[in-house]
């Protein structure tokens, strides 16, 4: 498994618990490093970024998913796929470096391994609309 795509699985555990425990991103951080990554993880640094980014704009990427999901409120998504579309939005707005379907596929592939049947196709439509919304080719 490539690292980034290792990195934003792991980024998804911590949004995850993050959600459920209601910490914030650094308190989470260390938490995750301290006591659930496997032995010998290696680089943390991408992981780190994705969910330090969700942490600062928390309320605004919160915010842009609710702007684009009309049938659906942020609190009554399910978790885990609320939590990718956080995830990926995070990416779309911080990491220039990624390109836009690389995010999107990353996000639809987490959905299908950890989400519900429906979770994939869910989690395309809303990212679809904020990449296009952020104007990312």
């Amino acid at each position: 498994m490539g690292a980034r795509r290792m990195g934003r699985e792991r980024a998804l555990q911590m949004l995850y618990a993050m959600d459920v425990a209601d910490v914030d991103a650094e308190a989470e951080i260390a938490l995750y490093w301290a006591h659930l990554a496997e032995e010998g993880s290696g680089n943390h640094g991408f992981a780190d970024d994705l969910v330090r980014a969700y942490g600062r704009r928390s309320e605004h990427i919160d915010g842009m998913i609710r702007e684009v999901s009309h049938h659906w409120r942020l609190e009554r998504m399910a978790r885990v796929d609320r939590n990718v579309l956080r995830l990926a939005t995070a990416e779309l707005l911080d990491m220039d470096d990624v390109p836009r379907r690389v995010t999107l596929n990353e996000a639809v592939e987490l959905a299908k391994r950890f989400g519900s049947e429906g979770s994939a196709g869910f989690v395309n439509g809303i990212l679809d609309r904020i990449a296009s919304d952020l104007g990312k080719d």
